[in-house]
């Protein structure tokens, strides 16, 4: 029998109590061990904020969003003497393996303390679906569905007015939303962050919609995409613990500049929060299940400093060095296809 952490950093997502369920139900049922949850990430952990969890305590959580445990985007590294509190914390609460829930800076704590010596298993967590190592993160599919549901409602908008609308999604590095959610949408133009785009460009192809008798567009943009020669991704001076930037707002360019260059009415439409917040899809629930089951199984193996991840199919495990080596970003072969139905 061992005694497991858990923890939840970084943005909420859907599909992280799914994850939960699954490595208590796992773990408890299954192999006879006692898990550990640890409120709000890393914070938790460098307090000593933990509580048990049982399979009473994360009964029916399957389908809510947000994460029982809480979360932060807390750099325990960034604070004086941090590797020692994380480790203080883990030697007081008798933790004998670790399992994080997140994405590239949560994961990024976890594998200095594998380095350190701490058992860890991390599951992959990013709404942008732009970690290494795993085809797909859970709740990219939920964020997804929101986004697409959202620009089949403003397709309706922008027809019987006549106007162009700009809907803005998450993906800071990798457009890996914006490419399914426009597809899915029927966008005319999808706006990422691997490929500076040019205004001038977008403005001729709504031109040329108007031109051939259409009267309305819908523009996707990821929040990261910028225009071509500009660096400007933010419209924050904040950043996060982490030294990323606050981004947000390149909907906002986009349509005070599409509307002077053309005359065209134009509106815009940010997301942000809304695509993180709400039930996951029946594929994140299943697909984060099948991880907290498989990290459990890792730790039950001795796989530690690795990752739980998806390969076609099947759920496997790959280094945490692997996972962050560098971002998954957007499938060239993916937005090849996506063009063929702009404008």
């Amino acid at each position: 029998m061992a005694r497991i952490g858990i923890l939840t950093g970084g943005g909420d997502c859907p599909g992280l109590n799914a994850v939960i369920r699954a490595v208590v139900r796992r773990g408890v049922k299954d192999h006879g061990h006692e898990i550990v949850g640890f409120r709000d990430g890393w914070a938790g952990v460098l307090a000593g904020d933990a509580v048990p969890l049982t399979l009473e305590n994360t009964s029916g959580i399957l389908h809510r969003g947000g994460t029982l445990l809480g979360t932060s985007r807390t750099n325990p590294y960034a604070q004086e003497s941090g590797g020692e509190r994380l480790q203080a914390t883990l030697d007081a609460e008798r933790i004998d393996a670790l399992v994080p829930i997140g994405g590239e800076d949560t994961l990024g704590v976890a594998r200095r303390l594998s380095d350190d010596g701490v058992h860890v298993v991390g599951v992959p967590k990013t709404i942008d679906n732009d970690l290494g190592g795993t085809d797909f993160t859970f709740g990219f599919q939920t964020a997804v569905q929101i986004a697409t549901d959202a620009i089949d409602r403003l397709h309706s908008t922008a027809e019987s007015h006549n106007r162009v609308m700009v809907v803005e999604v998450m993906g800071r590095h990798a457009g890996w939303i914006a490419a399914y959610s426009g597809m899915a949408g029927g966008a005319d133009a999808i706006l990422v962050p691997e490929r500076p785009f040019d205004v001038d460009e977008v403005c001729d192809r709504i031109r040329r919609r108007h031109d051939a008798g259409r009267s309305f567009s819908i523009i996707v943009v990821a929040e990261g995409a910028t225009p071509t020669g500009d660096t400007a991704r933010s419209t924050h001076a904040e950043t996060d613990a982490f030294g990323h930037a606050r981004l947000g707002g390149i909907a906002v360019t986009l349509e005070q500049e599409i509307e002077r260059r053309t005359g065209y009415e134009t509106r815009m439409t940010i997301l942000g929060h809304v695509q993180r917040g709400g039930t996951p899809t029946a594929y994140d629930r299943v697909l984060a299940t099948r991880f907290g089951v498989a990290a459990v199984d890792a730790v039950a193996a001795g796989q530690f400093g690795r990752m739980v991840a998806l390969h076609a199919t099947r759920i496997e495990t790959v280094p945490l060095a692997d996972a962050l080596r560098e971002p998954k970003l957007l499938d060239p072969e993916l937005y090849a296809t996506a063009e063929v139905f702009f404008g």
